[in-house]
């Protein structure tokens, strides 16, 4: 039998105040979980419109311009399936894996993205992956978003996964994110409380509501100052969907180079020629937020000693430093 193919539209609205740039860029940037490869072959399948008409790959987006996506969508398979993906893998054993997600792939299968993620690169690399959670997520016991880096837990049987998933639930793991963010901080110690909900004026993003969501907790200290930028490092009290970039977003310093949340907006000098030239330079350094999990402690749940682990930064955020350095 063949498979039965469904269609899922996404419509966007070019904002008066959003740069100007590639369409194909902009998409992979706001989408959830799309690619620009991916993008341009909807592009080239003209299953893209901009005011209802066909475009190239290399459109230039323009205010209150009306993209329309029509992305295919085939049936979610039963199971993961292997695919040879390199893996970063700090520190394996019999029980778990720690390694370094690269900016980029997705953690698990989701709609529309069932080949391509961390799972598939798993499944290939080891037979042996707990099955506590649902189909389709094996081993996972906590996320980090496509488009942030850095350090991500496995589990590789289920009294593993249940003892590490307490761990995490309890808030009782140590984990450190390092982030660029916009402006120099008032205060270089502090903390971010407010709920996170969906926005009430965008459903596709999160933001701080007084009245819904879940309650949230960050805290942040300041490594390192910039002419108009920050080096800080990050603690979760608590684990929300894009916390991190929305809290900062939130206090008016967005994570640099976040497409979602305000990070690619020049807030600093954009009536300034040198000035903007040089932030449109650091920006194409960058083409996600320059966010990245850093550090992670927990027990270990068969040994019960404490366990350490640390990944150094990726070689687009260490070029936006050394380069904000020069400012």
């Amino acid at each position: 039998m063949a498979k039965i193919i469904t269609e899922k539209i996404i419509d966007l609205l070019i904002t008066p105040g959003q740069k100007k740039e590639r369409i194909d860029l902009y998409i992979a940037n706001v989408v959830e979980n799309a690619t620009r490869s991916r993008i341009q072959k909807l592009i080239k399948a003209e299953l893209v419109t901009v005011n209802g008409n066909v475009v190239k790959a290399n459109y230039i987006i323009n205010p209150n311009d009306h993209i329309q996506l029509k992305i295919p969508v085939t049936p979610r398979p039963e199971n993961a399936e292997p695919e040879d993906i390199p893996l970063d893998i700090i520190y394996e054993d019999d029980y778990l894996i720690i390694l370094n997600k690269p900016a980029g792939i997705v953690v698990h299968p989701s709609l529309g993205n069932y080949t391509g993620t961390l799972v598939n690169a798993l499944l290939n690399h080891t037979k042996k992956l707990s099955e506590f959670n649902e189909p389709g997520r094996p081993g996972i016991v906590h996320r980090i978003d496509k488009d942030t880096s850095g350090l991500l837990l496995i589990a590789k049987d289920e009294v593993t996964h249940a003892k590490l998933a307490k761990q995490f639930a309890n808030h009782s793991t140590e984990r450190e994110y390092w982030a660029v963010c916009w402006g120099i901080f008032k205060d270089k110690k502090g903390e971010v409380i407010g709920n996170i909900a969906r926005s009430k004026k965008d459903r596709k993003i999160f933001a701080v509501s007084e009245d819904e969501g879940k309650h949230a907790h960050t805290f942040y200290e300041v490594i390192e100052e910039y002419e108009f930028a920050s080096l800080i490092k990050l603690k979760l009290k608590t684990g929300r969907t894009h916390q991190i970039r929305v809290h900062m977003n939130h206090i008016k310093h967005p994570i640099f180079g976040d497409p979602t949340y305000n990070g690619r907006r020049i807030n600093y000098g954009s009536d300034l020629p040198k000035m903007k030239s040089r932030i449109d330079n650091l920006l194409k350094i960058i083409d996600r937020q320059a966010l990245h999990a850093k550090t992670l402690g927990f027990v270990h749940p068969v040994s019960n000693q404490k366990v350490f682990f640390n990944s150094e930064l990726p070689d687009d955020i260490s070029a936006l430093i050394e380069n904000l350095k020069k400012t």
